[in-house]
């Protein structure tokens, strides 16, 4: 009778994850941790970044198989793996982007149009970080994937990487992400060293009112003259529109409700845990890694960098009625980003007031942001 109880002790530690446990694993899990920690404790971008640790987590918990392929018809599989599909095959970030569009006004980008250029000068780091990325020898494709970080938006990063590079998915989102919430840390050093206290100071006159007109024919213009000139960027492009004119006909509240709240919330949900699943020891613990990071920052950093020297620009030729820091709220991580610009014109000028101003670049680079995915899809894809 012991030795059959011992057998079975025996049996269940070789058959639990504890047996399987290596160093790996350990490092994985304090990852998951830390980034727990800043989701709750310091509120960096909690809403994904909480899943995505969790994702991490569950994904390197020895023998788990959350995320086992199944090999067989007959074999079940992971339930991440299943879940991961609405991701590997792009309905998690389209339908994050028919949420995104939903809960955005576009009003400041129609009142001052000139606002796109601010939106397309800040996908200056996407170029930048592709060219290092390429020098360091990293494929077209990957280099590609790696350098839609700098348009600061996480759908658009997972839609093209899981096109381009899908074995780099974990530590491209996890490194954009990061970044976007690290908004308010990283751009203001940039701002104040491309501006001067008298440029930040500048005080821009009120936004002209927008007509409903406007504002209904602006997504179905968007739409086709996008989808006419990059097709591959219909998916992103298309749900956007769909859900601002969702916000914008007023007859569908009940939908706009609906994409705004309870569905941007359960896809989010989705997207996150699937994603953080993606980023396993055996393929997350390595220098590419490592690299991929620091060129996020990079893409990120010269982004910003873009915007606000195309924002001196305008500043100059409008014989200072724009405020350059508005350039930098052309990254497309809305609206944190049209926030740092409002907070740094009031530093320079207590009275300034740039939140709407900031946010036509802002919801201009989410277009922009796209269109550049639509392109280096176009160029790299298969």
């Amino acid at each position: 009778m012991f030795e059959m109880f011992s057998k079975s002790l025996v049996n269940i530690w070789e058959n639990s994850g504890f047996a399987s446990f290596a160093w790996q694993t350990l490092v994985m899990l304090a990852l998951a941790c830390a980034l727990i920690y800043l989701a709750i404790v310091r509120q960096f971008e909690p809403l994904l970044l909480l899943p995505i640790a969790f994702g991490i987590l569950l994904a390197n918990l020895p023998l788990a198989g959350l995320m086992a392929e199944p090999k067989t018809a007959d074999d079940v599989g992971g339930l991440l793996y299943y879940l991961y599909l609405g991701v590997k095959k792009g309905i998690y970030p389209s339908l994050i982007f028919l949420g995104i569009g939903a809960m955005t006004d576009f009003g400041p980008l129609i009142a001052r149009p000139s606002s796109l250029f601010l939106g397309a000068a800040a996908q200056f780091g996407i170029a930048i970080a592709f060219i290092i990325a390429t020098l360091l020898g990293f494929k077209p494709s990957e280099a590609a994937s790696i350098g839609i970080i700098g348009g600061a938006d996480g759908p658009t990063a997972i839609y093209l990487t899981t096109r381009l590079a899908p074995h780099l998915l974990a530590p491209i989102a996890i490194a954009a992400y990061s970044y976007m919430a690290l908004i308010p840390m990283i751009q203001p050093p940039i701002m104040r060293a491309l501006t001067t206290k008298k440029e930040r100071a500048v005080k821009m006159e009120q936004l002209r009112p927008v007509s409903k007109l406007e504002k209904v024919c602006f997504p179905i213009t968007v739409t086709i003259f996008c989808t006419l000139l990059l097709p591959s960027v219909a998916p992103l492009i298309g749900m956007l529109m769909l859900g601002n004119l969702f916000r914008e006909s007023g007859v569908v509240e009940r939908l706009s409700s609906t994409v705004q709240n309870a569905l941007i919330n359960i896809v989010t949900i989705f997207l996150g845990v699937t994603v953080g699943a993606t980023a396993r020891a055996e393929t997350f613990l390595q220098l590419q890694t490592l690299e991929i990071i620091v060129l996020g920052l990079a893409a990120f950093a010269f982004s910003t960098v873009g915007g606000i020297l195309f924002g001196k620009l305008m500043y100059v030729l409008s014989k200072g009625k724009i405020n350059p820091l508005i350039g930098s709220a052309g990254v497309s991580a809305v609206p944190m980003a049209a926030r740092v610009s409002q907070n740094e014109g009031r530093r320079a000028n207590p009275a300034n007031y740039l939140l709407m101003h900031a946010m036509g670049p802002n919801v201009a680079g989410v277009i922009g942001s796209a269109i550049a995915a639509g392109i280096l899809l176009a160029l790299f894809g298969k």
